[in-house]
């Protein structure tokens, strides 16, 4: 296993955590949807808290949360630039089209995250026994809720963009009424949409 490779997947990682609690603090304002608001306001918190869980991990591995990457000051880049869209969208309105922005930057953050999670749980398949701990210890507590963060944000950005074309939308979305947690459970709930958008 490439050491330096690791290195910089766990730096990303961390800084994809921290981007993330900047681009859900700015969702938020942007979210018209009361339910919407109040799931984002649940996913910054545990955001915060992987952000912990990152800096945790980088902590026991003896790597330093500070050390700086090119990779990383990229991963930096693209979460500066989510925040920044969203603060244009709001500043252009109307609120409406705001929230369809920020849906879409947290689906775009939320993708990036994933992978990093992805990663980490496979790597540890591969690790030696103590990084391997590490990873799976860190992976168990956070990859359900990065799993519901993305194919949730996703349901709301696709029933949301329905809604604003004036086709028939499903609010709460699907992945949400049926608590979705994988991407088997993601395509089965949005292959049902079409049924419970006729109720």
């Amino acid at each position: 296993m490439n050491d330096n490779q690791l290195t910089e997947l766990l730096l990303q990682g961390l800084e994809t955590e921290r981007g993330g609690i900047q681009v859900y603090t700015t969702a938020i304002k942007c979210a018209v949807n009361d339910d919407l608001r109040s799931e984002w306001e649940e996913y910054l918190e545990q955001t915060t808290r992987h952000e912990q869980v990152m800096t945790n991990v980088l902590d026991e591995l003896g790597i330093d949360p500070q050390t700086e990457t090119p990779g990383r000051a990229v991963v930096r880049h693209i979460g500066e630039s989510l925040v920044a869209a969203m603060e244009m969208a709001l500043a252009a309105g109307p609120p409406e089209a705001a929230e369809l922005v920020a849906g879409e930057c947290v689906v775009f953050a939320e993708t990036k995250d994933h992978l990093n999670w992805e990663l980490m749980g496979l790597v540890a398949e591969d690790a030696p026994q103590a990084t391997a701990a590490v990873l799976e210890a860190a992976s168990d507590e956070v990859e359900d809720e990065e799993d519901e963060h993305l194919y949730h944000s996703t349901g709301w950005t696709r029933e949301l963009w329905l809604q604003s074309l004036g086709l028939r939308s499903v609010l709460p979305p699907p992945e949400e009424q049926k608590h979705v947690k994988t991407a088997i459970g993601a395509a089965r709930a949005k292959n049902a949409r079409d049924e419970m958008a006729s109720v």
